[in-house]
């Protein structure tokens, strides 16, 4: 365990990983539509839908105005508790327009093994969780969830790196639907609270 957090560590600080520098990523297939007339239109992120914990269609086009903070989640990781982190910028921020929506991945280290059911357990039982914890999901490889390859194309770490390198790395996505910024797993929740807050600040109607 002292290995992988060293490691979780490492990356978090090196390898050009962390906040993105210019969000805005590559044109690739996954962002692209096609509309009513057969003209090709932008993905946005409330094109996607996601499964709940429950396996049920989770659409985010009912987030549209909202500012979104989307964070791949473990619970056996050095990071765990930064559960209480993602709690504390719920109740602070959720009656302003921040929804935060964690992702369970198990493609790191093996640190989300249990079932759906078991996942919801722990979080409410351990960290008295109340922001929507989702169904398990990839973010890496040919079997990322279409939602990870977007946000992995609209925001790459500093060099361009898409891959996702840990558990808890954040996304942030503002009241228009841009992906503002990306953050590394050993970013703690509450150092976003200025970038949240200039989010929540911007009015929907606004590019």
């Amino acid at each position: 365990m002292r290995i992988l957090l060293l490691c979780a560590w490492f990356l978090s600080v090196s390898g050009g990983y962390g906040l993105a520098a210019a969000p805005g990523g590559k044109a690739g297939g996954v962002n692209k539509i096609k509309a009513a007339k057969g003209a090709v239109v932008e993905k946005t992120i409330y094109d996607f839908k996601v499964k709940d914990a429950h396996g049920e269609a989770y659409s985010l086009a009912g987030l549209k105005g909202k500012v979104i903070l989307i964070v791949n989640v473990a619970s056996k990781c050095g990071f765990t508790p930064q559960y209480e982190g993602l709690e504390a910028l719920h109740k602070k921020y959720g009656g302003k327009g921040l929804v935060v929506l964690g992702f369970p991945c198990n493609q790191f280290g093996g640190q989300e093994p249990g079932s759906n059911e078991e996942i919801q357990h722990f979080c409410k039982l351990t960290y008295g969780t109340s922001f929507p914890v989702l169904g398990k999901l990839e973010v890496n490889g040919p079997g990322a969830d279409p939602l990870y390859v977007y946000l992995k194309e609209k925001a790459p770490g500093v060099l361009g790196s898409e891959a996702i390198k840990w558990n808890f790395t954040k996304f942030l996505v503002d009241r228009t639907g841009k992906v503002a910024g990306r953050y590394a797993p050993a970013t703690k929740p509450e150092a976003l609270a200025p970038d949240i807050e200039k989010a929540l600040a911007l009015s929907p109607s606004k590019p």
